[in-house]
């Protein structure tokens, strides 16, 4: 049996912090209550403003916690009795009671609504245990390399969706994964989950990143096999695939049918486009299996940032799509940091605060050279 302990103070601390306007909205039923005396002492009797003092503990329900709105009930009663030493004739008894039933409802009202809020926030609290185990933390530097991570759900309420990433220090160099589930809910949840996994055991004992995605491949189609058979194709994931070897200043990437990556360095931007494009995963059976690896160069100092379709196809009010190349034309003395906290602020400045998936992105910088030599 679970029990809850909820107080007044609890339940109006967690309010989203959206600032002025919900505080604002959480004392209308005062400002309504203040109004509505106002208008009855003001005004003829013929009008009988105060016939709608229930309107006010009953709009109190929907924000405040029970002892509030009682109290509000309460004031609003007192009232009706000084009222009706002024105007005898304003049908008291029936205001009063009405006034007392809508006040027990709307108290009754409160505590339901007060139960659902804490099942909902315990909720939550597990949804964010289980998004710290499915994308948990990145160190802000592996191996001379400084990454940071962005994950924005496109939902207000939701923790965790089908967008994924990981970095992993590994014999081999850096390693990094991103990618993207089709589709929503807990089967995509599921899905990214069953990826990473997947990709945090063969990142370390794959010598290549082939090896590494025929691994994620077999991973996809396994968790898709409790789908229908008609409905298996539908289930799939573009991934892209990241080393940062130890030895020289390369960068190897294997692109699932992913968003190209970018690197921006003094005001230049380069969109790493896969010279052959490879499957995604859990399609290789349908357009075959060829993997391939391009290697580019990623000197010190070069910003890189792997996304989402999210980023790049987040719209304005007009439908135009973000700006994504253009965006990365930014300074190159930005920490990786820095440079998500400002794609985050101008994505929700181009869709209006309205996302229409779900974000995650990888900014990368390298700070020394690893080794002399080239790629291999």
């Amino acid at each position: 049996m679970m029990l809850f302990v909820i107080t007044p103070e609890r339940l109006w601390r967690r309010r989203p912090a959206s600032g002025g306007r919900w505080e604002a909205a959480r004392l209308s039923p005062l400002v309504l209550t203040v109004l509505i005396a106002a208008l009855a002492f003001s005004t003829p009797r013929e009008i009988a403003f105060s016939r709608l003092l229930p309107a006010a503990p009953a709009l109190a329900a929907a924000m405040w916690p029970v002892l509030p709105t009682m109290a509000l009930g309460a004031f609003c009663l007192l009232l009706m009795v000084v009222l009706s030493f002024f105007h005898t004739d304003l049908g008291t008894p029936y205001t009063l009671a009405a006034i007392i039933a809508v006040t027990l409802a709307a108290a009754y009202g409160s505590h339901v609504r007060l139960q659902r809020e804490e099942m909902l926030f315990q909720v939550r609290l597990v949804a964010d245990a289980a998004q710290k185990v499915l994308l948990r933390p990145l160190p802000g530097r592996i191996e001379g390399v400084e990454i940071e991570s962005l994950y924005l759900a496109a939902q207000e309420q939701a923790r965790i969706g089908g967008d994924f990433y990981e970095a992993i220090g590994t014999p081999h160099g850096v390693r990094l994964l991103i990618g993207d589930v089709r589709g929503k809910g807990l089967s995509a949840v599921g899905a990214a989950s069953a990826v990473i996994s997947c990709f945090r055991e063969a990142a370390y004992d794959e010598p290549d990143l082939r090896g590494i995605v025929r691994r994620l491949e077999a991973t996809v189609t396994r968790h898709s096999a409790a789908f229908p058979v008609q409905d298996q194709p539908e289930h799939f994931a573009t991934a892209l695939l990241a080393e940062i070897p130890q030895d020289g200043d390369g960068l190897r990437l294997l692109n699932c049918g992913h968003p190209p990556p970018l690197i921006a360095h003094c005001g230049k931007v380069r969109v790493l486009v896969p010279t052959f494009p490879s499957p995604p995963l859990n399609l290789a059976a349908l357009i075959g299996d060829r993997y391939w690896v391009d290697t580019v160069d990623f000197a010190p100092g070069e910003q890189l940032l792997f996304y989402t379709d999210g980023v790049s196809e987040a719209r304005d009010h007009t439908g135009r799509f973000f700006p994504l190349p253009d965006w990365m034309r930014r300074p190159d003395t930005e920490h990786p940091r820095e440079l998500l906290d400002h794609l985050h602020q101008d994505l929700l400045r181009h869709s209006g605060g309205r996302l229409g998936d779900d974000i995650a992105a990888l900014a990368l910088r390298r700070t020394t050279a690893q080794g002399r030599g080239g790629v291999a």
